[in-house]
Parts: structure tokens; C-alpha cells; sequence
């Protein structure tokens, strides 16, 4: 089900949820509405069992999105932006750490938190539109919804220097170039390239996609002994699932297994 008035639209079908951020007429741009109805959405899905893949994207052709909303913003009294940041900082980290892997399909601009939220998320799949940037100290602030600290962890430490300091936008092929997406398409094949890979994703075993990703963002915080230890514990977890019975089964009767996620 969608609600076109909303300010994010989601869409369930085969496994996979569609969020749109929907506000095309102010480029999607955050605003305290958008935060708190992104958040709801992202609470509900973690707990759906009908949900296996999150792709995140912009209504519009225009932007993903732009990133706060200023014109909310500049009315906003100190106490208000500082709850706005913290917001956002924590609603990120949620994305971040979602049960479920999250694919931003990148359309138009993403700058500022448009880019920070795409930082978020464990896949990055661009159009040749798209137009990426961390450019908040152009505006005299820095970037703070983790975008200090995922940036130099995707691109390396210098190049995320450079493109915080200048506060410059890359296009699709520099994004790719320097590792920030891992994918660039043409416009009118985005969503489908999205889609084409959430699929993929959900032919594999439901528990063993969550411990990946948990073993992945948690041990690379560490060091490389503690990420085995993490790793270790990850794949003991998958060893009971009637999943990992059900994938040994299909191999040996040569067909395609039925996840349940159990």
C-alpha cells in the first residue's frame, strides 16, 4: 500500500520495500515531518518478516535528495536544529544497522544529508544524473549525521578530506571511480537495476543475510581478531536454522531453495 500525500511512500511487493522520499517540489529535501515519518517506517520494517531488502530512493527526476530542508531550517531556533541533528543522526544509524541490507537507488542530487543517508546505506546504485556531495561547509557547518565518519570508512581518509574541505559535488563516474557507489546505470534503468539486485539478495537465506551484515559493520570496528570472534558467533547462529538444512537439501536435489527465514 502507498499514500501518495505522504511525505514517504512505501511499497511492498515481493519481499522487497520500496521507501521513497516524496517530496519532489523542494528536491526531497528533510524536514522535520520527513524525519519523523522516515523513522516510523524504518521501525516497522525491522520487525516486518515480509520484508527482506530496503531500497531507498527520491520521487521526481530532479533529486534524491537535497539534503535538510532550509527553508525549515533558518526558522529553526538553536534547541530545534540540535534536536533536528540528533534526530537524523540516530535515524542514519538506524538505516545503518537495519536487519536487513539497504540499497539507495541514487537519482539527481544527494547532497548533505542526502548523501550522508546514502552513506547509511550498505549499497549505493547511481544514475547518470546523480550528484553527490558532503557540501555543509560551504555553508559553515559540518556534516553531522555521519558523514565525518562513513565517508573516510567508503573512500579512504584522503579523499573524504578533500571532499569535505572543498565541500565539492561528483558526478556518477567520479562516484564510481573513487568507490562511493558501486554502481552507476542509466536513468530510466535505475530502479530496475535496484530491484534486479534486491532480488538477488533474496534468494539467499534470510538469517544468513542479517549475520553477514552484522558480522560485516560489526567487525570491521575492530580488530581483525575480534572481527573472527564476531564472525565466528555470526555463522553459529545460522547453524540450527531449518534455512541452512533447506539450502543443503536444494543442492543436493538440484533446485532452487525455499527460504523461510527460520
Amino acid at each position: 500500500m502507498t499514500d501518495t500525500e505522504s511525505v514517504i511512500k512505501v511499497d511492498v511487493q515481493d519481499q522487497i520495500a520500496v521507501v521513497t522520499l516524496n517530496r519532489p517540489d523542494a528536491m526531497n529535501a528533510i524536514n522535520f515531518e520527513m524525519l519523523s515519518t522516515l523513522k516510523g517506517h524504518i521501525e516497522s520494517i525491522r520487525f516486518n518478516p515480509d520484508v527482506r531488502v530496503v531500497i531507498i530512493t527520491g520521487a521526481g527526476q530532479k533529486a534524491f535528495c537535497a539534503g535538510a530542508d532550509l527553508k525549515e531550517r533558518v526558522k529553526l531556533p538553536e534547541a530545534k536544529v540540535r534536536e533536528f541533528i540528533y534526530t537524523i543522526r540516530r535515524l542514519f544509524s538506524d538505516i545503518e544497522s537495519l536487519n536487513k541490507p539497504v540499497i539507495a537507488a541514487i537519482n539527481g542530487f544527494a547532497l548533505g544529508g542526502g548523501t550522508e543517508m546514502t552513506l547509511a546505506c550498505d549499497i549505493r546504485i547511481a544514475s547518470m544524473n546523480a550528484s553527490m556531495g558532503l557540501t555543509e561547509t560551504r555553508l559553515a557547518i559540518i556534516p553531522g549525521a555521519g558523514g565525518t565518519q562513513r565517508l573516510p570508512r567508503i573512500v579512504g581518509r584522503g579523499k573524504a578530506k578533500e571532499l569535505i574541505f572543498t565541500g565539492r559535488r561528483v558526478d556518477a563516474r567520479e562516484a564510481l571511480d573513487i568507490r562511493l557507489v558501486n554502481k552507476i546505470c542509466e536513468e530510466d534503468l535505475l530502479m530496475d537495476e535496484a530491484v534486479k539486485m534486491a532480488q538477488m539478495i533474496c534468494e539467499a537465506g534470510p538469517v544468513a543475510i542479517e549475520q553477514a551484515k552484522y558480522a560485516m559493520n560489526a567487525g570491521l570496528e575492530t580488530d581483525l581478531n575480534t572481527g573472527m570472534a564476531i564472525e565466528s558467533n555470526a555463522y553459529w547462529i545460522t547453524i540450527p536454522t531449518q534455512d541452512r538444512l533447506e539450502g543443503i537439501n536444494a543442492f543436493l536435489e538440484k533446485r532452487k531453495p525455499v527460504y523461510q527465514g527460520k
